[in-house]
């Protein structure tokens, strides 16, 4: 049980008192009424005696009674209704609630925090001694504040409210007071009339009511005197009469109201009546009915007087506060309900301070009232008391035959046999047995009960156990049962505990009471009394079980009080059973609901709650939110109901949908309430849906536009996309790209890359730009965690804004100012249009347990900081709601064909974002700190130009090589001129917008007729295999200005594109080397005429996706010519191979390949003519066909600016390859092997200064191999698709860079497939994929070599020996053959070189001297020559031979050196072919 203010001891001696009746003459009662009080009312604050008082018992021993108190009642001779004493029970809980304002304390107990004093202290299961300890210390302890007034009021009423009953005689009147005024004319005739009417009451038949103790009642006169207005003299001449007449002992002169009632009101005399107003007002009530109404009104100030008397009593204010009280700083509902509860408590105290008690009394009236208890009680009662008693145990004695004293004999009947005490079950049902008042047995009673209320316990136990045998022999069971409830309660307050608590009379007597009597008001007694009794004992098992045994149907408001208390008894527990007090709180909840407690019924469910919540309880969760929503809104506590709802909805429930259905329109009719109370008041949050805000994005711009037949759309950004963290970087290296060509080389400081579409990956640390008049969406991340669908109305985002000019240059401070939409949201007023327009979603369904996103444009109109707030709409649910759920969300998507239940609330969700956590610093490190997500802020900037790109015709699937003739078109679609149009991407060889020689070029009449994206002319038959030459500059196509190749400059006409304006170019596109999946990314740049401060240009993204398939593949090798002649006399001829390959699979709907034209691009080399031998004029390939083609090469004349161009015609028109398309993509793929090489180039530019001289020689050594050769092939590919034959044409580029290696026109993995073979390495492709990671090429950190190869010596001079391939000789004529052998030596270098050939070489094998037989040279074994730059010259030799044969002349051996260079770099400069001669004999 919860703690009370008084002890068990003090508790059960304040139930059981003497009883005074009290009659007044009408003149008396008018005196005391002057106080607006009766006079029962007016003695009542000093009814308890100060002092002990001392009595004899009728063994003649001196007995003390200490802090006695006596009741004094007016006289009602009707006994109170049921229906009126349950009226007042229930007032007498409504009113007393919980103070407000009190701060509970909180100990631990297991995994829950519960309450107490101003110690904490931290527990743990199982249960420590020093927790043991301090839990008793704290239960014995004054302070332990887990107190429950409005039980403890119950409690007194009840007890106080009972009527009385003949088979007990506590409840009886034991004296009478007998008040008349001195003021009357015969004071004494008056006593005399109101003597004759007690006696009248008491003894006539027509009066059962009120009951007496015994039939000679005490009487006490009391003259009563008006200070202020009566006649002192005349008073005390009364009351010597009054002595005379009665004696000293039996009257009292009264003196009252001595203080004038126009006094100054600063006088402040206590009022100690209001405390005492309260108690009931049945025993208050006087015969007469005036009085009655007066008495009734003071009930309704219960709780403002008991809290007043406690804090006059010195008591703790923390004896209001109770254990499980909710915390007040979380707005918890106890709070507001405390509050709403001490407002009525307010208006009772103001209805109260307007009637003041007491005011013509002065504290010495105080002490005369005191005075007269005093004397009354010490001259009057307590002796008349003690005669009664001696009269009783005589006649006891006498009547019974007794030799001693019954005191001194029951010592004998307790120590002798015991007769076994019958069980309930044997007894009859004989509670109706009544005894004549003068029955023996009730005599005995009557003397336990007289010995009772004067404290005389041990005599009081004897007679109770002596009367409870007599009355169970008799079967008497409702007196024995009363006797057996009164023996224990002596037995417990007998003084030092001579025999343990008899708890088990107390159980007979409330059975007996409850299941024989039914008398349910008696067995609450009992309850009450025994539980307390066990509580005292620490007992608090059992009085819990005997605290619930009592519940019952038929009083709601006795079980709620009763199943608190056993709550209560829980926690009081050594092990606190704390899930046992919150099962039972809610039980309590339950009943006090049903009694129409709802204050405290809300009560009890709040402090259950607190140890449900957060246990994963969640149904049991869901019930007690529901409750404690439906009992706030009765009391009107509508944000309390709200609150408690809330919490139903937001936690993930496991109710069935019917139920959270239910759940949301109870929600939403409470919130509704709440809303009307104060429409005008800001917009409150709203718990459904859930908004995930880290995935709300924002998207800057206008959605995409779609495709248009062939016009295609720029794909740039949409909502739609996933982010990808790989593409974003790119974007950004390309805008970096271009801004830092724009500035020359530099990236600004104050560059901002371009973000369109903001989300929890992209970098939100800068405030976003936004152009003016172009949307802003703001897609919202919803998630309905019900089962049942939610509909949202009238959905719309909620902004603030700050206009600011960016565009004035302020030089003072301005005035800002901020307009939003917040306040117009609850439709008050109209939204300023003119700043920022909003757009709203008329119906937006969530289906069951969905996440779904809306998207909500806003339309600033003008410059400034905008800053997103949240989301604001209409709430409600779905007619037939459960029968919706499951079905296919997009059927929400269409407006208005969902009905409401016309039930929605309107309020708002705050987008609130958390930044990236902070982890730069060793601060940040060390801390949680997270950085600023500025996504939803972002900066209206002036108006920018908005340019829209369309592709036409462009294809989607190309072969390798094809190149493809597309359109574009740009339009500016914004009221402002863009200018500096560019496109960046990281594949420029890609696509071509043509050179400058484009737009002087026209198309021929025969490419238009064929539809070719080349220039072609109709070749001469004759020049068929020759070259045909032609000249450009690289800076026609834009390689090599310094830029970079990766930015193109759009052609527009006049640089700039007018607002409206539309201009269409035409694109080339060759389809990537490489077959498969290509994305090309474009990022369109532009910008405003006009410079602005925040945005200083644009871009536009566009995504190409092309799906090569193979065509061909091409391998390419030069190597010099043994000719070293050309018919010009110069050394300089090479002879080109080429190897062409169809390598396309069927499936395309190839046909057939034709090379129509080889051609190459060179600054020192081109092609002559071509030597192949086959008549064929075209050539064709099939798939898997291979051709070869052989080409003569010779050096250019002209300068070295110029690239030369040299076109070797296979048809009958002539591409021209130094026009666009063909050389724009010839220089791309030159540049991005330029590149390439460029960046190997410069990483050795030190080791170069340190070794200048030495690596000079080995680069001119180096040079010689090298050959600076590009080809170009052409062809057209015949394509049958849907029956149609289409052709198609394209280009491959071969680079050829070193004498006799083999160059590809696809570098990536020649080299598996050099080696494996194209069907090997098909197979290799197919089967391990991974394998294309492996790298074959040289680290570029590789240091140059500091030796030439051999290799490359090998080149530094070529050599070829001319001689007849038979020569015929007559052996029998001469025995030595002599052939004449010339050697032809080339400088193949720019330099001057020494030359030393030596003829001593022999071979080094045996094997070759047998295969090819011996011979000599003749003449001169050694010669040392120098020849210059590109010098050849001949030197005339002479073999020997002596027999027939084949010989292999190739055996000089040739040593060179450069001329200028000390280091010799000699190699044997070997032929790689053998020169073999036929001597024949003739």
């Amino acid at each position: 049980m919860a703690q009370c203010v008084q002890s068990v001891q003090e508790f059960i001696q304040d139930s059981f008192v003497p009883l005074v009746a009290a009659l007044c003459s009408e003149e008396a009662e008018r005196l005391t009424r002057r106080n607006n009080l009766s006079f029962a009312e007016l003695v009542r604050p000093f009814c308890r005696l100060t002092s002990e008082v001392h009595m004899r018992d009728p063994n003649n021993q001196l007995h003390i009674i200490k802090n006695l108190k006596i009741a004094v009642n007016n006289i009602i001779t009707h006994p109170p209704q049921p229906g009126a004493i349950r009226k007042l029970l229930h007032d007498v809980v409504s009113v007393s609630q919980p103070a407000e304002g009190l701060v509970a304390n909180v100990i631990t107990a297991g995994d829950y925090d519960l309450n107490i004093s101003d110690r904490s202290v931290k527990a743990s299961v199982p249960w420590y001694s020093n927790w043991k300890e301090t839990l008793m210390e704290l239960n014995t302890s004054t302070f332990y504040s887990a107190t429950t007034p409005w039980f403890e009021s119950y409690r007194e009423c009840f007890l106080q409210s009972m009527p009385a009953s003949d088979h007990e005689f506590l409840n009886h009147y034991v004296a009478c007071m007998l008040v008349v005024s001195s003021s009357e004319p015969d004071p004494v005739e008056q006593f005399l009339k109101l003597s004759q009417e007690q006696h009248r009451i008491q003894h006539s038949s027509e009066y059962s009511y009120p009951k007496w103790f015994i039939p000679n009642t005490l009487k006490y006169y009391v003259l009563l005197h008006d200070v202020s207005t009566g006649e002192e003299q005349r008073a005390d001449s009364i009351y010597e009469e009054m002595k005379q007449r009665y004696g000293t002992q039996g009257c009292y002169l009264l003196k009252i109201n001595s203080r004038v009632s126009n006094r100054g009101a600063d006088e402040q005399i206590p009022d100690p009546w209001s405390q005492y107003l309260q108690k009931n007002t049945i025993q208050n009530q006087d015969s007469y009915e005036d009085y009655t109404v007066v008495s009734n009104k003071n009930t309704d100030h219960l709780i403002s007087d008991g809290v007043e008397s406690e804090i006059k009593d010195g008591l703790s204010n923390n004896f209001k506060t109770h254990p499980l009280q909710l915390d007040h700083p979380s707005g918890s509902l106890d709070s507001t309900d405390y509050m709403k509860a001490s407002t009525s408590l307010q208006d009772s105290k103001k209805s109260n301070s307007g009637t003041p008690h007491g005011a013509c009394l002065t504290l010495t009236d105080h002490d005369r009232i005191r005075q007269f208890i005093q004397e009354f009680t010490f001259r009057g009662l307590l002796p008349h008391i003690e005669k009664t008693i001696r009269q009783l145990n005589d006649q006891l004695i006498s009547r019974k035959g007794l030799s001693r004293s019954l005191f001194s004999a029951t010592k004998k009947w307790f120590s002798g046999s015991k007769v076994p005490e019958k069980s309930i079950n044997e007894l009859k049902n004989t509670s109706g047995l009544l005894y004549p008042p003068e029955a023996p047995e009730l005599q005995i009673r009557k003397m336990a009960d007289l010995c009772f209320l004067v404290q005389h316990y041990e005599l009081a136990y004897s007679c109770y156990h002596t009367a409870k045998k007599d009355f169970l022999n008799d079967q008497a069971m409702l007196y024995a049962a009363g006797a057996l409830e009164m023996a224990a309660v002596s037995a417990f307050l007998q003084p030092g505990a001579p025999r343990p608590y008899p708890a088990h009379y107390m159980e007979t007597a409330i059975q007996t009471y409850r299941d024989i009597c039914k008398n349910m008001v008696l067995a609450e007694r009992c309850v009450l009394l025994s539980a307390e009794i066990l509580k005292s004992q620490s007992k608090y098992s059992e009085a819990a079980a005997l605290l619930i045994r009592l519940t019952s149907e038929d009083s709601d408001l006795r079980s709620a009080l009763l199943l608190e208390q056993a709550a209560h008894c829980f926690i009081n527990m050594k092990s606190p059973m704390v899930r046992k007090f919150a099962f039972h709180m809610i039980l309590a909840g339950h009943r006090f609901s049903k009694a129409g407690q709802k204050k405290h019924a809300l009560r009890c469910y709040c402090q259950a709650m607190q140890v449900y919540k957060g246990k994963g309880w969640s149904l049991a969760e869901d019930h007690i939110n529901f409750t404690i929503g439906r009992q706030s809104f009765t009391l009107r506590q509508l944000d309390n109901a709200v609150s408690a709802f809330r919490h139903i909805l937001i936690n993930d429930s496991k109710q069935p949908p019917a139920q959270q259905g239910a759940f949301l329109r109870e929600y939403l009719y409470v919130y509704k309430n709440a809303t009307q109370l104060s429409p005008d008041g800001p917009l409150p949050q709203l718990p459904l849906p859930y908004i995930n805000s880290s995935a709300t994005r924002v998207f800057f711009g206008h959605d995409r536009r779609p495709a248009e037949g062939e016009k295609q759309a720029a794909t740039h950004v949409s909502l739609d996309q996933e982010y990808d963290s790989e593409s974003s970087q790119q974007w950004k290296e390309l805008e970096e790209q271009v801004v830092s060509v724009i500035n020359k080389g530099t990236i600004p400081s104050n560059f901002q890359p371009t973000q369109f579409c903001l989300n929890r990956y992209s970098d939100n640390s800068k405030f976003p730009l936004a152009v003016i008049e172009e949307p802003i969406t703001v897609e919202v991340s919803f998630r309905n965690p019900l089962k049942v669908p939610l509909l949202l109305t009238d959905l719309s985002l909620l902004w603030k804004f700050q206009p600011k000019d960016f565009s004035a240059k302020h030089d003072g401070e301005t005035k800002e100012q901020n307009f939003g939409n917040t306040e117009i949201s609850k439709g008050s007023g109209t939204c300023d249009e003119d700043m920022v327009g909003t757009e709203a979603i008329a119906e937006f369904l969530i289906n069951s347990e969905e996440t779904k996103v809306a998207r909500l444009k806003l339309f600033p109109h003008q410059t400034g900081e905008l800053h997103i707030l949240g989301v604001v709409y209409n709430l409600g649910s779905v007619q037939g709601a459960v029968s919706l759920d499951g079905l296919d969300p997009s059927i929400g998507l269409q407006t208005g064909k969902f009905v409401s239940n016309g039930l929605s609330v309107r309020g708002r969700q705050d987008l609130e974002i958390q930044g990236p956590r902070l982890n730069n610093t060793k601060e940040e490190k060390t801390s949680i700190k997270y950085g600023p997500d500025r996504r939803l802020d972002p900066i209206i900037t002036e108006e920018m130009p908005l340019l829209e790109v369309f592709f036409i015709n462009f294809p989607t699937g190309l072969l390798c090589g094809e190149i493809r003739k597309a359109y574009v078109e740009f339009v500016n679609v914004s009221k402002c001129p863009l200018t500096a149009l560019k496109v960046v991407s990281k594949h420029p060889e890609f696509f071509t917008f043509g050179g400058n020689t484009a737009v002087l070029t026209p198309l021929s009449p025969s490419a238009s007729e064929n539809c070719s994206a080349y220039k072609t002319v109709v070749t001469d038959p004759t020049s068929v295999r020759t070259a045909l030459l032609s000249s450009a500059s690289s800076a026609d196509f834009g390689v090599g200005t310094g830029g970079s190749p990766e930015v193109i400059q759009v052609p527009l006409p006049d640089a700039v594109l007018l607002p409206g304006a539309s201009v269409q170019l035409p694109m080339w596109l060759r389809g990537p080397d490489e077959e498969g999946v290509h994305e090309i990314n474009f990022l369109f740049y532009y910008e405003s005429i006009k410079k602005h401060s925040k945005m200083c240009h644009r871009v536009l993204r566009h995504t190409a996706v092309i799906c090569t398939s193979r065509s061909l593949h091409i391998r390419a090798t030069v190597c010099r010519s043994n000719a070293l002649g050309d018919e010009e006399g110069r050394g300089d001829n090479m002879l080109l191979f080429v190897d062409v390959e169809n390598i396309n699979t069927s499936e395309t709907g190839v046909k057939e390949f034709h090379i129509v034209q080889v051609s190459s691009n060179s600054k020192h080399w081109k092609l002559q003519k071509s030597v192949n031998i086959s008549g064929d004029k075209d050539t064709k390939l099939a798939s898997r066909e291979r051709a070869k083609l052989c080409f003569k090469a010779v050096r250019c004349k002209n300068s070295e600016e110029n690239y030369t161009f040299a076109d070797i015609v296979f048809g009958n028109e002539q591409i021209i390859s130094s026009a666009s398309p063909c050389a724009d993509f010839f220089f791309q793929s030159l540049s991005s092997e330029f590149k390439r090489t460029h960046v190997q180039s410069h990483t050795h530019a030190s080791q170069r200064a340190v070794k200048q001289t030495f690596d000079e020689t080995v680069r001119l050594i180096q040079r010689c191999s090298e050959v600076d050769l590009n080809i170009v092939v052409l062809w057209k590919a015949y394509v049958v698709e849907d029956s149609k034959q289409l052709i198609l044409e394209g280009q491959h580029h071969v680079a050829l860079n070193t004498v006799g290696k083999e160059a590809f026109s696809f570098p990536q993995k020649q080299g598996f497939k050099k080696i494996l073979g194209n069907s090997d390495w098909e197979d290799l492709e197919q089967e391990l994929p991974e394998t294309v990671l492996l790298k074959f090429f040289r680290p570029e950190n590789t240091p140059v070599p500091a030796r030439p190869t051999p290799e490359q010596l090998s080149n530094l001079i070529k050599t070829s020996l001319h001689y007849p391939e038979s020569f015929n000789h007559s052996f029998h004529q001469k025995s030595l053959c002599l052939v004449p052998v010339t050697l032809l030596l080339s400088n193949c270098s720019q330099a001057v070189v020494d030359v030393m050939i030596d003829l001593r070489h022999k071979p080094a094998s045996s094997e070759a001297l047998e295969i090819h037989g011996s011979f000599t040279w003749l003449g001169q074994t050694q010669y040392k020559l120098q020849l210059k730059g590109q010098e050849v010259y001949s030197l005339q030799l002479k073999a020997c031979f002596v027999h027939t044969g084949v010989y292999n002349l190739g055996t000089p051996r040739v040593f060179a050196k450069l001329v200028d260079q000390v280091t010799l770099f000699e190699t044997s400069q070997q032929n790689s072919m053998p020169a073999l001669i036929i001597i024949n004999n003739i």
